[in-house]
């Protein structure tokens, strides 16, 4: 099934989410097009429950998540979701929404905690999705702890309910950060990976799609049918490995350090 990725839903985006981002009339576009085509969006927890509980999947599920906490979620999404009654799943940077908290690190106009509040009441799932929105897999141990722990706990305070999904920053993460995740109360994770979830990837592991403002509504429409989605991430994922080789090393150089300490 797919699980479409999107982070922010902006007028004016500025350039550092500008690539990520989709406008206001493509978000309300695709949400109808997921309406025209019959199609049954649920939350990241309602999947893995129906999955772990062996309760049946709508003919044609699919998810609609929302990564880091950007205003727009409130201000432009939330209107057309209930529009369509259409569940949803918005993963948090806690560290990153304006409020007590706040590390500084948000990247555009991001959420506050009433508009969070107003969303989970609205019944969009609270994820976490760290505190500072590191690279987990390159974080020792008690740093690793620490993001998910700060996470969790500001959530629980704010919402009266630990969050039971997680969506690692960046995509990234690792056996040990995947055990991470679940030593801290998560029940399942996403990462990104650019292809349909299914269900031997396993509850830490759920793959998503990116929704970008380069999608056009004939790229969504084959996103959701699983159609041509290798060809239109082919230069994603060749960055992605090429990426992920530097990352490796470094993070070899930083155990090497680590034994020398």
């Amino acid at each position: 099934m797919p699980i479409l990725m999107y982070h922010s839903v902006a007028a004016a985006p500025n350039d550092a989410t500008r690539a990520l981002s989709v406008t206001p009339e493509a978000f309300a576009e695709q949400m109808a097009l997921i309406g025209d085509l019959g199609l049954a969006p649920l939350t990241t927890a309602g999947l893995a429950e129906r999955w772990r509980t062996g309760r049946p999947l709508p003919a044609r599920p699919v998810l609609i998540t929302f990564d880091d906490g950007y205003e727009g979620v409130h201000r432009y999404a939330l209107p057309v979701l209930a529009e369509h009654g259409f569940r949803a799943t918005l993963f948090v940077s806690t560290g990153w929404l304006r409020g007590a908290y706040d590390t500084g690190g948000g990247l555009d106009t991001m959420l506050d905690w009433p508009q969070v509040r107003e969303l989970a009441a609205a019944g969009v799932e609270i994820g976490g999705h760290s505190h500072t929105h590191p690279q987990l897999d390159q974080l020792g141990d008690d740093e690793l702890r620490a993001e998910l722990d700060r996470c969790t706990e500001i959530v629980d305070g704010e919402l009266g309910a630990r969050p039971l999904s997680f969506a690692y920053p960046y995509g990234y993460s690792s056996r040990r950060v995947r055990r991470a995740v679940r030593a801290s109360g998560y029940a399942q994770a996403l990462a990104v990976g650019n292809t349909l979830a299914r269900r031997r990837q396993g509850p830490y592991a759920l793959e998503r799609v990116t929704v970008r403002r380069g999608t056009g509504v004939e790229e969504f429409e084959r996103l959701l049918q699983g159609r041509a989605i290798a060809r239109a991430f082919a230069a994603d994922r060749a960055l992605t490995k090429g990426y992920a080789l530097v990352r490796r090393a470094r993070q070899v150089r930083r155990k090497a350090i680590r034994s020398r300490v």
